[in-house]
This record gives structure tokens, C-alpha cells and sequence, in this order.
């Protein structure tokens, strides 16, 4: 597939060479052009798992930004020499929505999470970011059957920016399977980000964000996630096989 001017590819995914600060002012160019956008944020599970699910490396494809979230995926760049310049963390980038949403009084939709995760993020939002419109919030777990309803409440609210924490690959396919039917907004995969909004998970200390250890601290708030970081290692094994291969 050729890729558009700043894009790279990693295992057949797209990921844009952007810092965070430039994903910020993308997220300021899609509000002014107007129109439904779809922005994902690829890690090398998401990656891995893209290799075996059509749907979700098509979601990928689709989407109008697609940001390196983990520092797994900056190496793997570095090692087929197309270096990404950061690593761009969906909850940053979330963040740097909100205080654009707080500066400018637009409204969210926070789409996502168990049943009272999505109405404590919002509370959470609204203490930190007063300027901020709550749209509405809906919980994650809804089936096929009530989509289309979900996707009416949306329209009926016309937010500014719909967060979908509904985890890889549902939020990727959600987002880019209605993208067509929601009339404007721009909408963000953000995977469990509701519930660190919420209080109900926190994030690692900004020292270890720097230094690229974050999965470190989240394997040890949750060691059933040891299974899931076994993508990381079998992920830059293929990208050392593919550089092997030029």
C-alpha cells in the first residue's frame, strides 16, 4: 500500500510520524474542516493481533490518524530504519483534546466501560476541565442489536469529540463501521482511558512514562495481563525478521 506523505508502516499498518504536540494541532485541523474523522492509536499488541484480524488492520487503514502508542513501536521503527519521533499515548492525546475542548466550551461523548465508569469519567472531566460540554455518556456493553441506538443518541447530541473506550478491536470497528452514520465529531479509540478518568485505574508515575515502562507498571497492577505482553517480544522478532529480509 503506498502511504501518505508522513506516514510510515509497520507489519502492514500505517502509523503517522507526528510528536504529540502535532497530533494536538491535527486534532485542531480536523474540527475546522469539519466532517466525521476516526482517530486509532496502534500499540504492538494492536499490531500483532492486526497480522490475524482483517477487521481490525482494515480499521487501522481507514482511520484518519493512526499514533504509535508504545514505546515497542518506536523501537520497531528505529529498527527498519523509518524512525517514528515519539511515542504518542492515547491518553495524552485525549488529555490535549480535553483542554482544547475546555478552551474552546466544545462538548464530548464518552462512549465506553462498565455500567457508572462512563458518568465518573465524566465527572472527573468536568472537575479538571469545567469548560468542557458533557454531551452524554453511554457503557460499553451493548450488543449488535443496539448499535444503531447508540449511534441516534450520538447524532441526536452532535458532540465535538466521541471517546470509544471499548478496548481493540471492538472500538476500531465500531468507529470505522459507523463513521459514515455519525454526522460529524471526531472519535477517538481510547481503551480503558475512562477508567483512569474515572479513578477507578491509575497510570504509571511520569518517570516511568518517560523511560518507556508504563506496560511494566500496569503488568504489576494487573498480572493477568502477562499473557497479552507476550505480543511485545514475538512483535519485534517479525519486525527483526522483515529488516532482515530488505
Amino acid at each position: 500500500m503506498r502511504q501518505a506523505a508522513g506516514r510510515i508502516e509497520i507489519l502492514g499498518v500505517p502509523l503517522d510520524r507526528v510528536t504529540l504536540k502535532q497530533a494536538a494541532s491535527k486534532v485542531e485541523e480536523m474540527l475546522e474542516s469539519g466532517g466525521t474523522k476516526v482517530i486509532v492509536t496502534p500499540n504492538a499488541e494492536i499490531i500483532m493481533a492486526a497480522q490475524k484480524d482483517i477487521r481490525l488492520r482494515r480499521a487501522i487503514m481507514l482511520a484518519d490518524l493512526s499514533l504509535p502508542d508504545g514505546i515497542g513501536v518506536v523501537i520497531a521503527s528505529r529498527i527498519l530504519e523509518e524512525p517514528l519521533p515519539e511515542r504518542v499515548a492515547g491518553f495524552d492525546l485525549m488529555m490535549e483534546m480535553l483542554k482544547i475542548a475546555d478552551r474552546r466550551q466544545l462538548s464530548v461523548y464518552l462512549l465506553g466501560g462498565k455500567p457508572g465508569v462512563a458518568e465518573e469519567s465524566a465527572a472527573g472531566i468536568k472537575a479538571k476541565f469545567p469548560g468542557v460540554r458533557i454531551a452524554g455518556t453511554h457503557h460499553g456493553y451493548f450488543d449488535l442489536s443496539q448499535q444503531d441506538k447508540v449511534v441516534d443518541e450520538i447524532n441526536g447530541l452532535k458532540p465535538h469529540f466521541i471517546f470509544v473506550g471499548m478496548g481493540a478491536p471492538r472500538q476500531e470497528v465500531f468507529m470505522v463501521n459507523n463513521k459514515d452514520k455519525i454526522r460529524g465529531g471526531i472519535m477517538m479509540g481510547v481503551g480503558g482511558s475512562l477508567d483512569v478518568l474515572a479513578g477507578r485505574v491509575s497510570r504509571a508515575p511520569q518517570w516511568m512514562q518517560r523511560l518507556g515502562f508504563e506496560w511494566f507498571y500496569r503488568l504489576v497492577q494487573e498480572p493477568s495481563r502477562i499473557k497479552r505482553m507476550v505480543a511485545l517480544p514475538l512483535f519485534l522478532l517479525k519486525v527483526l525478521g522483515v529488516r532482515g529480509r530488505r
